[in-house]
């Protein structure tokens, strides 16, 4: 149905997803004395070389609505590659979307093959992407856990954590583990490394986390380190 949303009215509309991709989602949580609320935060791939380029994000607000809006998306950063990448947020109880991008005038949706795309799909066109829960700080052991989602390249592959504690003074590496492969071929990857827990709360005055993930695979190496500005207990995707 979204599809039929999406398209009707425009003036210039073509499917192209060559164009404009998924690149992830991730849900962010902020804690709040009261409680603990999710958003979601979507990271979109295009190319091209248009001087007049926007993109957004069409999503559902609600189940119980049925209200769609739309969510403009801000530039991240340049790959090496010439892609450019954006990044969008909103909240809902109910991740369904589709991707708008405008360029020279045309429209180009993706709207992952009129299925829309739902917190299901957490990757697209990223190798590598560092994902959380919402206890990602265990507290009970003294270890701040590390998730990654990544392609399934090769089965012969390496990935560890670069982490640091002190602004990258001194820096520490840890391998993470296989999790399990999903449903659409994806891995996840775990492990947890010792945090005090100064840093991750919003207590205390010690600063100097960050962290990055590292995938080397078929001689390759992919980093998930927030388009050169790390994670750190925000997590907050492009800076």
């Amino acid at each position: 149905m979204l599809s039929v949303i999406c398209v009707a009215g425009a003036t210039n509309a073509s499917a192209d997803t060559d164009r404009v991709a998924l690149y992830s989602i991730d849900k962010t949580f902020d804690f709040h004395y009261n409680g603990t609320s999710a958003s979601y935060q979507v990271l979109i791939q295009t190319r091209g070389n248009a001087s007049d380029e926007a993109v957004s994000v069409r999503y559902l607000t609600s189940k119980h609505t049925g209200i769609w809006r739309d969510s403009e998306a801000t530039l991240v950063t340049t790959l090496n590659d010439g892609s450019k990448i954006w990044k969008a947020g909103f909240a809902t109880n109910d991740v369904r979307f589709a991707i708008k991008y405008v360029a020279n005038g045309v429209e180009y949706w993706n709207n992952n093959n009129g299925s829309n795309f739902t917190e299901g799909v957490k990757i697209g066109t990223a190798p590598i992407v560092a994902t959380r829960n919402q206890y990602q700080w265990l507290g009970y052991d003294g270890n701040y856990r590390i998730d990654a989602l990544l392609q399934n390249y090769a089965y012969n592959k390496n990935v560890f954590v670069r982490y640091t504690t002190d602004g990258w003074n001194t820096y520490a590496d840890k391998a993470l583990s296989y999790d399990k492969t999903n449903a659409d071929g994806t891995e996840a990857w775990t492990t947890t490394i010792p945090v005090d827990e100064s840093l991750i709360y919003d207590y205390g005055t010690t600063e100097g986390f960050e962290y990055a993930i590292c995938y080397q695979v078929n001689g390759q190496t992919y980093w998930a380190n927030n388009f050169g500005a790390n994670y750190d207990k925000h997590f907050v995707i492009g800076g």
